[in-house]
This record gives C-alpha cells, sequence and structure tokens, in this order.
C-alpha cells in the first residue's frame, strides 16, 4: 500500500489545461501478447473512448477531447496507464501486454508529454518505501531526500517540449512526496516500531478504580480507542470478542479506552461516563474497558485522529503496531502468532 503513494500523487495532479475543441488526435501502435479486444480511455467530463485490438495486437483510431491532460487508458482493470492527450497530437505506442506501463514508449507529436509521465511513475516506484528510511539515522536520511529532490529535477530536465502544466506540477509533486516522507520519519522517531509507547495514566476502569499502561507490564498489549458514537468501532465488537476467546491464556491484554465526551454524549463529562458503562454493560463487553474521560494525551501522542485505531505494545512497552491491524481483519491474527506470545 505504502509503495502506491506515489501512484497516488501522480492521479492528483491532473489538471485542466487550454480548451482545443477543433481537429483530433490520432492514437496508433501495437501491444504484444495482447489477449484484449478494446482499449478503452477515461477522462476529463465522462470521456469514455473505445478502440478496438486487433488479433495481432495492433490498434488505429482517432480521439477529440475537450480537455487538455492526463487520461487513463486500460485494456483490464490489470492493465492501466496515463496518456496525455491534445487534440492535434499523433501518437504512437509500442509496448508489452505482459509489461504494462513499463514496457511503454511513444512516438510522434506530443509523446513527449506521456513518456514524461511513464518514467514519473517508474521514478516514483524507485523511491524506497518509508519502512526502509525509517532505519536510517538523520545523516543518512537527509542525503535520500536530497536523492529524491534532484531525481524529480533531473527527470524534467531530461524532457525538452514538455507540456507547461507538466513543468508547473512537477514541483508541487516533488514537495507533495518529500512533505509525506519527512512527516512519516519524524514520526517514527516517536511512535515508531520499536520505541517505547505513549503512555495513558489513571483512566477509569469500568470494573473499579484507575488503570494504567505500567500496569500491564509483562504482557503484550492490544489497544482498542473506540467511541459509544463510532458506528465502524461497534462493527468491531464480535470479532474483538472472538481474538479474545482465541488468545484466552496468552500473555496479552485486550484493552478498550473509550473517548466518549460531552458533545455526543448529553453535553457533560458525567452523561459521557455514564453512557460508556451503560454500553459497556449492555454490550457485555470483555477485556479491559477503560475510559479516558478528558485526558486526550495518550490518543495525542499518537497522533490518532479517526476510530476505530488498534496499537499493540509487547511485554517491554516498546510498539509492534502503531496501526495494527482491526479484529476482522486476518491480518491481525497472524501478526499476534508471530510475536512469541506465552501461555
Amino acid at each position: 500500500m505504502i509503495r502506491n503513494y506515489f501512484i497516488l500523487f501522480l492521479i492528483a495532479i491532473l489538471f485542466s489545461c487550454n480548451s482545443n475543441p477543433k481537429g483530433y488526435s490520432k492514437f496508433s501502435g501495437k501491444l504484444e501478447n495482447n489477449k484484449d479486444s478494446i482499449i478503452t480511455i477515461l477522462g476529463y467530463g465522462n470521456f469514455n473512448k473505445k478502440i478496438k485490438i486487433e488479433s495481432d495486437g495492433s490498434f488505429e483510431d482517432t480521439v477529440k477531447v475537450k480537455i487538455a491532460g492526463i487520461y487513463t487508458m486500460f485494456t483490464s482493470n490489470r492493465n492501466r496507464a496515463p496518456i496525455f492527450i491534445d487534440n492535434g497530437y499523433n501518437l504512437k505506442l509500442e509496448g508489452d501486454s505482459d509489461e504494462f506501463l513499463t514496457s511503454f514508449k511513444f512516438s510522434g507529436k506530443g509523446s513527449v508529454n506521456s513518456n514524461y509521465i511513464i518514467s514519473q511513475v517508474k521514478f516514483g516506484r524507485s523511491i524506497p518505501p518509508p519502512d526502509s528510511l525509517y532505519q536510517l539515522n538523520q545523516e543518512e536520511f537527509n542525503a535520500k531526500i536530497e536523492d529524491i529532490k534532484k531525481g524529480y529535477e533531473d527527470l524534467v530536465k531530461g524532457y525538452s517540449g514538455l507540456d507547461s502544466n507538466l513543468v508547473a506540477n512537477s514541483e508541487k509533486q516533488k514537495s507533495d512526496v518529500i512533505f509525506y516522507l519527512e512527516t512519516l520519519y519524524k514520526r517514527n522517531l516517536t511512535i515508531g516500531i520499536g520505541k517505547p509507547s505513549p503512555k495513558f495514566i489513571d483512566y477509569k476502569n469500568y470494573r473499579g478504580g484507575n488503570t494504567s499502561l505500567d500496569d500491564f507490564k509483562g504482557s503484550f498489549v492490544y489497544i482498542d480507542v473506540w467511541a459509544t458514537w463510532c458506528g465502524p468501532c461497534i462493527q468491531q465488537i464480535p470479532y474483538l470478542k472472538k481474538i479474545q476467546k482465541e488468545f484466552r491464556g496468552k500473555n496479552i491484554k485486550f484493552v478498550s479506552i473509550s473517548t466518549d465526551e460531552p458533545r455526543k454524549s448529553g453535553g457533560s463529562w458525567e452523561a459521557a461516563e455514564k453512557k460508556w458503562k451503560n454500553f459497556v454493560k449492555q454490550k457485555s463487553l470483555g477485556g479491559v474497558q477503560l475510559w479516558s474521560g478528558q485526558d486526550f494525551s495518550f490518543q495525542q501522542a499518537y497522533e490518532i485522529s479517526g476510530i476505530p485505531r488498534f496499537i499493540l505494545i509487547d511485554d517491554k512497552g516498546l510498539i509492534r503496531a502503531y496501526n495494527a491491524p482491526r479484529p476482522s481483519d486476518p491480518a491481525l491474527k497472524v501478526l499476534l502468532n508471530s510475536v512469541g506470545l506465552k501461555d
């Protein structure tokens, strides 16, 4: 998933250019190892053009667009690629369906824009995933960031005659990617895997008294941050009960932290607490049920902006997953079986 964020940045640069309703573009080419019969091009204003592919993989047709820019061409759900189209172009494509996009080479009038976009996608895929960058010290990370910046700049320099909008937007894309990587790197310094977990202290326990994270030393802790008003949180309850049952007897505690507060609980903290307690009783919730009350420091430390949020902390108080799989996700069971829980 992380590796695909560069594709998302590319999609985000779709833009409106000068309208040029007169004339057509010619689009032809040949796809080796092709097994599909149609090329579909989708884009602005519900644009939808279908081009027949001959049995030998060749195709030829004209395309007329109202807006010049990046369109999506595909032969199947698996085979998709961007293409830059404007009226008056004469694009010819050579490629291999088994290496869709990565094998593509465009020629003819206007081809420089599509070739640049293909290279841009390839470059994005070559950038190391954030997980590997986490392992670098600050100096090494900064050097890698400079390499990425230079890569974007050299990419633009390597294609003369690019559409002006592509040139202008290349700087934004570079900035977005760098900001994303630097944000994740900074976050990892405090809540990355293997880092000491932020702590909650003296949260109200449904069974009486107060409970802190340090009370679970020596056990793994799977934390569910939720609220009674949260639909997706409630949907996870049956799955969480099942996981709790399957791992009963192991050195893991299942801790649910309610974030119920006045705005959605009748206007007072007392009402919020009562709503939480009633819900726990009505749903017969198991595990350790806590209420954070007016203390948001734990949520803030983990940068929780949406719930439910699940966190796994090991028996030494270190983070194993700051955004752990949900109970309904089979990946959670795989994760719990992999960390060496003891009976």
